[in-house]
């Protein structure tokens, strides 16, 4: 039983590792709208979204959005962009949210995802690979 365990478990680290990363062309104005992202002011009202819920809590998420796009960013200007990369970007962004995920009310924390939404946008990056539904629902359900 044990064997087949350590099969199991090496067949799935291989598959893990197959996972082909796809190389992404920046958009030529991605400069230009990340700049636009990182300088319009965030957690206000607008559509259907109230606002933050803790006010002090504004600038904080804020750098932390902020951090995300510059990371972003990077990628963008980097050799050779992949959805992996970005990714692997998306995962580091809502890790800085763990000393605060409690300070999230449920539509600050679809506010954070609808940010990450807007960066994908910009690079034209179509899946967080579930990391968006995993922080705010706790679990991806695909």
């Amino acid at each position: 039983m044990k064997k087949y365990i350590q099969i199991f478990i090496i067949i799935l680290t291989l598959s893990a590792c197959g996972q082909k990363p796809t190389e992404m062309k920046t958009p030529e104005n991605a400069n230009e709208k990340f700049a636009e992202f990182v300088g319009k002011k965030k957690f206000v009202e607008e559509n259907l979204y109230p606002g933050i819920a803790d006010e002090k809590m504004r600038p904080i998420f804020t750098k932390k959005i902020d951090q995300a796009a510059s990371d972003f960013k990077t990628v963008a200007e980097s050799e050779k962009p992949t959805d992996i990369k970005y990714q692997e970007k998306i995962g580091i962004g809502l890790s800085r949210f763990a000393d605060v995920y409690m300070e999230l009310d449920t539509e600050d924390r679809e506010r954070v995802c609808s940010y990450f939404e807007e960066l994908m946008n910009i690079v034209g990056l179509e899946s967080s690979d579930g990391q968006l539904n995993k922080f705010m629902y706790g679990f991806d359900p695909n």
